[in-house]
């Protein structure tokens, strides 16, 4: 785990002194500490939209306009309806599902089935990441689809003296030096149920190395991205089953239950590169829709009757001189090259599934950019 880190700035030193005098006055008078972070607590996020740093998403990360085929139908509820006549007892170890909520796992991947329309559950959903300390930068309820903005794990800052004396009145003089983003995915199934997939991408805050040679100073920092977490998207999952009914206790044997690793490849067929997994189409579907949503792929629209992700992706080797696009995630600037658009195809024949990408036009692709794509989605497959 990244250290934990001072943020320094201009008028720390005065904010310093201030905490200081705040501190020996309730050390005086004997008050409480204020503001302590849950002990124990693995998150307790704070938007970054909320007065911290401001991240911007370039646009070759944005979601455009898209057909309404996969809309999410009908009006909201109330989640105040999920919380009667909840059971209590508790769930085996060996348990998937409690009511008509399941969880199911793929190697490091997990996501819920619910037995609901997903129109019912987009409102709670909703107000569970507002619940959580986040703010919503994508909120699409057409296409199922919603994206938190970039916010801080504060629960990862330390517990010493003085934040235990002073809580929330220091936080502007401490940071992580990382940002966490969440996406949330509503798909329905051919069974009527609601699948719901949460994917992560993450940002860490370095120190640039400076240059004598050629006169530049170091000292200056950049956000550069970082892994998925897959426990964090577990333990959101396990949070948002609470959520939609599930107990504490049952969320947490939900997602203990383990899963047998799927074996999935890289191989070449006809001289072109394809990912192959030894899991039929309907399973292959999912994990390939959550690789895609985790690696910074922009799925401007799905297919599901064909097996087809439309895709844009942004080659980072285009231009040497400049950062990538991930680089850019902060800067608001347009990428140097404009974002290819791709197909990535998932075709099952009995318990074999092969990945593949296509160019915009829907023919097999062998290019140096085939290649890579093929390879990130192989890596998260694992």
């Amino acid at each position: 785990m990244k250290k934990s880190q001072k943020r320094t700035g201009p008028s720390t030193a005065k904010r310093a002194v201030t905490a200081v005098a705040l501190l020996t006055t309730l050390l005086a008078t004997g008050c409480s500490s204020v503001g302590d972070l849950l002990k124990g607590d693995k998150v307790d996020y704070k938007s970054s939209g909320k007065g911290g740093v401001s991240l911007d998403v370039p646009p070759d990360l944005t979601q455009l306009s898209r057909e309404t085929r996969y809309v999410v139908p009908g009006s909201a509820v109330s989640a105040s309806a999920y919380q009667t006549g909840q059971v209590s007892q508790t769930v085996p170890i060996a348990a998937t599902n409690v009511g008509d909520v399941r969880i199911e796992r793929a190697g490091n991947q997990r996501w819920l089935v619910v037995k609901r329309p997903a129109d019912k559950l987009w409102t709670p959903v909703h107000d569970f990441w507002l619940e959580n300390g986040f703010l919503l930068s994508l909120d699409q309820e057409n296409l199922g689809i919603m994206e938190t903005d970039y916010a801080e794990n504060r629960a990862k800052l330390p517990q010493d003296f003085i934040r235990e004396k002073l809580g929330k009145l220091l936080d502007n003089l401490y940071s992580t030096g990382e940002r966490d983003k969440f996406r949330t995915r509503l798909e329905r199934n051919a069974a009527g149920e609601t699948e719901i997939y949460i994917s992560h991408r993450g940002m860490v805050e370095k120190v640039k190395p400076g240059n004598a040679s050629v006169g530049q100073p170091g000292g200056d920092t950049v956000w550069e991205p970082r892994a998925a977490d897959p426990e964090l998207e577990a333990e959101f999952l396990r949070r948002l089953m609470v959520k939609l009914g599930v107990t504490q206790e049952q969320s947490k044997a939900l997602v203990a239950v383990g899963a047998a690793r799927s074996t999935s490849r890289v191989a070449n067929v006809n001289g072109t590169p394809v990912v192959q997994i030894d899991e039929d189409f309907d399973r292959s579907w999912r994990r390939v829709g959550l690789a895609l949503d985790r690696t910074g792929f922009t799925v401007e629209d799905r297919d599901r009757t064909q097996g087809t992700y439309f895709v844009r992706y942004v080659d980072p080797t285009t231009d040497k001189k400049e950062p990538g696009f991930l680089s850019k995630l902060f800067s608001g600037s347009a990428p140097a090259t404009p974002p290819l658009k791709y197909r990535i195809t998932v075709k099952g024949q009995g318990n074999t599934t092969t990945i593949s990408v296509l160019n915009a036009q829907g023919v097999a692709e062998s290019s140096a950019n085939a290649q890579r794509i093929v390879q990130v989605i192989a890596d998260d497959l694992q």
